[in-house]
């Protein structure tokens, strides 16, 4: 990929090349390996942004699990609507069961405090969180997220199956937004 992509009316610079996300990718795996040693958690990965990371992350991932789907969306364009639409819903029992959401990306927190709220009505043994990347400015202490491979400035990022607009998941490195 260049190191400027346009889509759509935006241009973004490339920021982080995959060979340092799968750099990440693996240290994420070989610390989940070790934490959840022994158990059969649910991995339920959040689409549609979360595909590439999770296909990545577990294939690394040695013990026993399961994998489920979800798709929620708050965003619209670059900005977050502030409402969380549940498109299609876990049809997983989870009650008693060690869950790891997987996200392709935590800023404000709306989509996961949402479900979250919808899972702990489920009653799972516990819930845990890997992302890709996490904004902590935007994220402040919400909750604590367990597991994720970079930390990054609240701006706004595709590539590595982050869109714009539908646009731009295809690139295998993320690329932030050129300030226009």
């Amino acid at each position: 990929m260049p190191d400027i992509w346009k889509l759509k009316d935006k241009s973004f610079n490339k920021f982080i090349v995959n060979n340092d996300i799968q750099e990440k990718v693996q240290e994420l795996a070989v610390r989940i390996n070790t934490d959840l040693d022994g158990k059969t958690p649910l991995f339920i990965v959040v689409l549609n942004g979360a595909f590439i990371f999770a296909s990545d992350l577990l294939k690394k991932v040695t013990i026993d699990c399961e994998i489920a789907f979800v798709k929620l969306s708050s965003y619209k364009g670059t900005d977050s609507t502030g409402v969380v639409q549940q498109i299609i819903g876990l049809d997983r029992d989870v009650k008693g069961r060690t869950i790891v959401i997987i996200e392709d990306i935590v800023d404000t927190g709306l989509t996961l405090v949402r479900f979250r709220e919808i899972l702990s009505e489920m009653e799972p043994a516990n819930v845990m969180i890997a992302t890709c990347l996490l904004k902590p400015d935007a994220f402040g202490d919400k909750f604590p997220i367990d597991y994720h491979c970079f930390s990054i400035p609240n701006e706004f990022v595709v590539g590595y199956g982050l869109d714009y607009d539908g646009l731009g998941r295809n690139s295998s490195d993320i690329y932030k937004i050129i300030a226009q």
